[in-house]
């Protein structure tokens, strides 16, 4: 398989259809939300890549488009991009685990109606998705805490370490037993 599979895509315009386009390179979350959003009516794509991603938004030209900021093969942006060329009036949400300024600028000047830090649950994401007007969706009722936030940045980097204690430390300009400490501790809430 080459991580990309079609669950369906339509023709008509975004305020009819509810075709719904995912790339996220985390394959278990990519499932959970493509699923939680079947459940919400939307006829739902997925895509692992940017590559695939873009592909998918041109053929497909899906009325909505949830990605993630930072993929394996580049930058999740390049598929806003892609899908407001095919697609005028599309509506993209873009997500992720390091968010800032610069980036979120960024994402609305290239067409996306809202930007989502990870892990963002399907009720947030149908809310910015289905946001009537110019306006964004409320924030969230329970956000996340700075401790958590920050908690969420490290396993990420940890991850992309290959679990690697000593790399992990060194990206992060953190002591590696202050690191292990904190990888040891249970997940903020």
């Amino acid at each position: 398989m080459s991580g990309t599979e079609t669950a369906g895509q339509g023709e008509a315009g975004a305020g009819e259809e509810r075709t719904l386009l995912l790339v996220d390179d985390d394959k278990p979350f990519l499932t959970r939300l493509s699923r939680a959003m079947e459940g919400r009516g939307f006829e739902v794509t997925i895509a692992e890549t940017v590559a695939d991603g873009k592909a998918l938004a041109r053929a497909g030209k899906p009325a909505y488009a949830v990605v993630d900021l930072r993929l394996e093969d580049g930058n999740g942006l390049d598929v806003v991009m892609a899908l407001h060329e095919a697609r005028p009036d599309a509506r993209a949400v873009v997500l992720t685990g390091y968010g800032n300024i610069a980036t979120a600028v960024a994402a609305v000047k290239l067409g996306a109606v809202d930007y989502l830090a990870k892990p963002a649950d399907a009720d947030q994401v149908e809310a910015a998705l289905l946001a009537k007007g110019d306006g964004i969706a409320p924030p969230p009722e329970n956000p996340m805490s700075a401790d958590r936030v920050r908690w969420e940045h490290i396993q990420r980097v940890y991850e992309q370490c290959n679990r690697n204690v000593s790399e992990t430390a060194r990206r992060l300009n953190m002591h590696r037993r202050t690191l292990q400490r904190i990888l040891a501790k249970r997940a903020p809430k």
